[in-house]
């Protein structure tokens, strides 16, 4: 009996410790992300700045296993392309995104920058003609390269700590994209042995050392290359990356609203017709 109810106390306690570690967290910024609203929708520029923050500073560590290229330039993408008319030269250019009117998709296998987005990572595969491991250039269709071959390889190179996967990172967490970005712009620059302290991390304190460094990933766009934008660009993409067909569910959603309005209205006609003249 005393037993058990030394456990019990041990496992309270245990549960106690952790609550208050995670109550020492402070709540996320909230960040007004174009994508937030009922109707928002993904600001494409920053999903693109976004992805490049995580080609060169995440994707060192973190895998996004439930992403492949070719996802990158389908419908809804970020580098989704199409080739607009131009009346004044006679000529197709290339458009980002689908345009106001007109312009022809162009398919993900003939996407020069998606394709050139892959053939940037050598791929582990085998060599049909001699079975022997070979590494080549990515193709549209491959997955996006892990950084490491295995868990344990993971571990070893961060010190014991595992980083995580960001294919979903932005449901998995408590918060989202607010999260994730609030985390990247929570270090205070302190440290505690090898973790670093944050102040939007569960206690405070970390193994990721601070990612982002301000002016480290240059954009074309002339966008600020601050921490702050870097840490918004990338949680924007890892929203999209989470959720690439949020624009068209909430499209047809509208449309599904609509169609019940108006079969309300229909339903409340047919009923005042069927039953007018008899008394309620």
């Amino acid at each position: 009996m005393l037993r058990t109810l030394a456990i019990s106390a041990l496992a309270a306690a245990a549960v106690a410790g952790v609550a208050f570690a995670a109550s020492e967290a402070e709540h996320p910024e909230d960040h007004p992300f174009s994508f937030e609203s009922p109707v928002g929708s993904y600001d494409m520029a920053a999903v693109q700045r976004g992805f490049l923050v995580y080609k060169q500073v995440c994707s060192s560590c973190h895998a996004m296993s439930h992403l492949a290229y070719r996802h990158l330039g389908e419908p809804g993408g970020p580098f989704a392309l199409y080739m607009v008319l131009n009346h004044e030269t006679g000529e197709e250019e290339p458009h980002f995104g689908p345009p106001h009117h007109g312009g022809r998709y162009v398919d993900v296998t003939e996407n020069p920058y998606v394709r050139s987005i892959a053939s940037d990572y050598q791929i582990n595969d085998i060599d049909p003609s001699t079975g022997q491991p070979i590494e080549r250039p990515g193709r549209v269709s491959d997955r996006f390269r892990s950084p490491f071959p295995n868990e344990a390889a993971a571990r070893a190179s961060n010190g014991g700590a595992y980083p995580p996967d960001l294919s979903v990172i932005n449901f998995a967490r408590h918060g989202g994209a607010d999260y994730i970005r609030s985390l990247l712009i929570g270090y205070s620059g302190e440290q505690d042995g090898v973790l670093y302290i944050n102040r939007y991390f569960p206690g405070g304190k970390i193994a990721m050392a601070p990612p982002l460094v301000e002016g480290a990933v240059p954009y074309e766009d002339g966008s600020p290359t601050t921490v702050d934008q870097y840490a918004t660009d990338v949680a924007t993409f890892l929203q999209w990356a989470s959720d690439p067909h949020m624009e068209e569910r909430k499209r047809l959603g509208l449309i599904v609203l609509a169609f019940l309005f108006a079969l309300a209205g229909l339903l409340y006609l047919a009923y005042k017709q069927v039953w007018r003249g008899e008394s309620h």
